[in-house]
């Protein structure tokens, strides 16, 4: 037998495009992938393929998504781009009194008050109803059969499970954590390759697809989960589960160079990629490895996310609209504030957040790109016995400013940094993309519609490229593999620039795009276990 060590890759490797006629799934995860294109060549489209896809991830990368989840959607379906926000609100009982009497002076992290109500499984649901063609026990049976039989752990997922482990065991003590523990590490995190089987996880799976996801929001599934939660201090009740309905949204846009970029509205911050994009839109750029590109990129996405964490929540608390923060006189007052140097804008007045990312296309023209996650890898750390079902800690992202739209309230959706992409032209779809990673995604956005708009790069080549991420103030980090001249360049314009090793810390990518032919051409991410699995 041989010996080698999986997470070892020495030498540069490179992947070239994926082109196929038929159809398209592109994901960070091989076996997922190929879930999704089994149902299409089944019969599904492209949203039972999407479907597919993700239940299965939630089973395959356990590390960055769940059922007990979110999820949000982008579908060109029918001539038209249709928004789907199925994320989860608050309990009725969580109020912001309530967790300062408790004693929290910021949102909790972890645990049961960090729940709030999952929506994963019903934007499954809700995706199959309206534009699937294969009912759900169909386009779930891969997921299911992974769960109850097993699958071979990939390398990057053992990764993220091994630092999610070691960090649960010094940080989760409390009683009410050790379920997770006992479903995904009861004596260590599984090594690459290793079988790992979840029957309560299959189970759960099961009851979703036959009951159209009924079952995880009334009956005794949704008993089992609030029951749970309750006994660990937390509030979210039966009520408030069987309360949930996904919101059919219209997405939102800027156009970019004669491209129009597609995001999902608030509670989500796919605004604040559209914000930066509309600050960019007035420079020229001809150069993407030059100090000027990245710094004028990196000004534009600090100014935007001054705006976004200032301003967005969930929309019926917003005070200041998304076509105010999009109108074009707002983007030039805020791009006059990008100067020769680092600066650290402040949120304008207009007048007037571990993830999986996916993205399918089929024959008939359909194309979705959809994002679910559990945020912060495994999420709240709160694994429901028997189920497999790891609950989401969203409301980590909620505040308790009583001041900030943001703020706490029963009912009310959290600040979300999971984030959808789709590119058109003249009406016409160009395709789905997007970047996972919490806080992240928007900056991955702006990177790959520049990568792909301003500097012509194919699919693959847009993923492969070096990316940087602005953390807070000046701080700003970029990958190994950018240039030297880029490092000093951005320290002398004053960025506090530093090298990061850690190679899932960029956030995961996949792009379809549809040429005039028809013919797609897909990329996935070099940085994790991506694949394009076609037809």
């Amino acid at each position: 037998m041989l010996s080698f060590d999986s997470q070892n890759y020495p030498y540069p490797s490179r992947r070239n495009v994926v082109y196929a006629r038929q159809g398209m799934v592109a994901t960070s995860q091989p076996l997922a992938a190929q879930a999704g294109l089994q149902v299409l060549q089944g019969g599904g489209n492209a949203i039972d393929a999407a479907v597919a896809t993700a239940a299965a991830l939630s089973v395959l990368e356990p590390s960055a998504n769940g059922i007990g989840g979110d999820a949000f959607a982008l579908i060109w379906h029918g001539g038209k781009l249709h928004g789907l926000n199925a994320s989860g609100p608050a309990a009725a009982a969580s109020t912001r009194d309530s967790l300062v009497k408790l004693g929290h002076t910021a949102m909790p992290k972890y645990g049961p008050l960090s729940v709030t109500v999952p929506g994963t499984p019903a934007a499954w649901a809700a995706l199959t109803k309206r534009f699937g063609r294969m009912p759900l026990r169909r386009s779930m049976s891969a997921a299911i059969g992974y769960a109850r039989d097993g699958f071979p752990v990939s390398p990057s997922v053992a990764y993220a499970w091994q630092q999610a482990t070691k960090l649960f065991r010094t940080s989760l003590t409390e009683p009410h954590f050790k379920h997770w523990f006992e479903t995904f590490s009861p004596e260590r995190a599984p090594q690459a390759g290793e079988i790992f089987r979840s029957a309560g996880h299959a189970d759960t799976l099961q009851s979703i697809a036959e009951t159209q996801s009924a079952s995880f929001y009334s009956g005794a599934l949704a008993e089992r989960i609030a029951s749970f939660i309750q006994n660990a201090g937390g509030q979210l009740t039966v009520a408030d589960l069987a309360a949930y309905r996904v919101d059919w949204v219209d997405p939102i846009s800027v156009n970019y160079r004669g491209f129009d970029v597609w995001e999902i509205p608030p509670n989500g911050h796919g605004l604040v990629a559209l914000i930066a994009l509309n600050l960019l839109k007035g420079f020229d750029f001809s150069e993407r490895d030059a100090v000027l590109t990245y710094h004028r990129q990196i000004e534009a996405i600090k100014l935007a996310f001054a705006d976004g964490l200032a301003h967005i929540a969930d929309p019926a608390h917003m005070r200041v609209s998304v076509a105010d923060l999009l109108s074009e006189s707002y983007a030039d007052e805020r791009r006059a504030l990008i100067r020769d140097s680092a600066s650290e804008p402040l949120p304008g007045m207009p007048a007037g957040g571990g993830t999986v990312y996916l993205s399918t296309a089929d024959s008939e023209g359909n194309m979705v790109s959809l994002i679910q996650s559990n945020y912060m890898g495994f999420g709240s750390g709160m694994v429901v016995p028997g189920t497999g079902i790891a609950l989401h800690n969203r409301a980590h992202n909620f505040s308790l400013d009583p001041l900030h739209p943001n703020c706490i309230a029963p009912g009310k959706r959290p600040y979300h940094t999971i984030i959808p992409g789709f590119l058109t032209r003249d009406g016409s779809p160009v395709g789905p993309f997007g970047v996972m990673g919490g806080f992240m995604q928007p900056q991955g956005h702006v990177q790959m519609v520049m990568n792909s708009v301003d500097f012509q790069l194919n699919p693959q080549a847009a993923l492969d490229a070096p990316r940087w991420e602005w953390e807070s103030g000046q701080t700003v980090h970029i990958e190994r593999t950018t240039g030297e001249h880029l490092f000093r360049g951005l320290a002398a314009r004053g960025h506090d620039v530093n090298w990061q090793n850690n190679r899932l810390a960029f956030g995961r990518g996949q792009i379809i795009w549809r040429d005039a032919a028809g013919t797609l051409c897909g990329g996935t991410e070099p940085r994790t276990d991506g694949a394009v699995a076609a037809w």
